[in-house]
This record gives structure tokens, sequence and C-alpha cells, in this order.
């Protein structure tokens, strides 16, 4: 199973979807709008400005936009794609860092995928306790 989350900005999921494992992160985010297309119906772009949906590289937000065009025209007045930065060598080394260094936009929600995992692993070890 993968899962599909959409977050605020603190990392709080606002939706969820899960499909195979073997589908691909474009498609299940076509899945997940879809399913929830009349939140985005129901609120006036004046709610709320364009929620960035940061793509990873391996992600095409060209494709991603041209499948929601085809569902609901209007959702990119109310979403927009950006691919997340990646910084680059030269980048880490002029601020003096090396190896791993978090994506502004992306820690948000890998800290968000590492609380559902922590909350996954606490239960299956509570209901391992309660045989």
């Amino acid at each position: 199973m993968k899962r599909h989350l959409a977050v605020d900005t603190l990392g709080f999921p606002f939706d969820t979807h899960c499909t195979k494992a073997n589908v691909s992160d474009d498609v299940g985010l076509i899945e997940m709008l879809t399913k929830n297309i009349d939140y985005f119906k129901s609120k006036p772009p004046s709610i709320f400005p364009k929620l960035p949906y940061y793509a990873y590289h391996g992600d095409h937000p060209e494709h991603l936009t041209a499948e929601l065009k085809k569902i609901y025209p209007q959702i990119l007045t109310k979403i927009k794609f950006e691919l997340s930065e990646k910084p680059s060598k030269k980048h880490k080394e002029a601020q003096g860092q090396s190896g791993f260094v978090p994506v502004k936009a992306r820690w948000v929600i890998e800290r968000s995928n590492s609380w559902m995992e922590r909350c996954k692993i606490l239960i299956k070890n509570s209901l391992e306790n309660l045989r």
C-alpha cells in the first residue's frame, strides 16, 4: 500500500488516499484530488490563496495540470504546482553544509509521514502486548 497525503503548512493532514504500491505519485495525487473535487468546487478562490503543491523532481506538474483541467478546469485557480527546491552542491558548500540537507518546503510532508509511521508502530506494538 502507498499513502498519498495532502497536509497544511504545519503538517497536519487534510486529505489522505491509499493506493496499490505500484501506482505512481502522479496518479495517486490525481485520484486523491478527484475523490475530493467537491471540496475544491465549493470554495471560492477568495477564501484561500492558491494552495502550493510541492512536487518531487520525479513528479510531472505539466501532466498533473493537464489531467486536473479535464476533471475541473477551475482547480488551477485554487492549486498551484511547484517543484520543490533541491539544493545543489555549490549552494550547500556556500552555506557550509554537506550531505543530506532538508528542503524547506518538503520537510513538512516528510515529518507528517514519520508521525503516521510512528503511530502505526505504536498501535502495532500495543496490539501485540494485548495478546
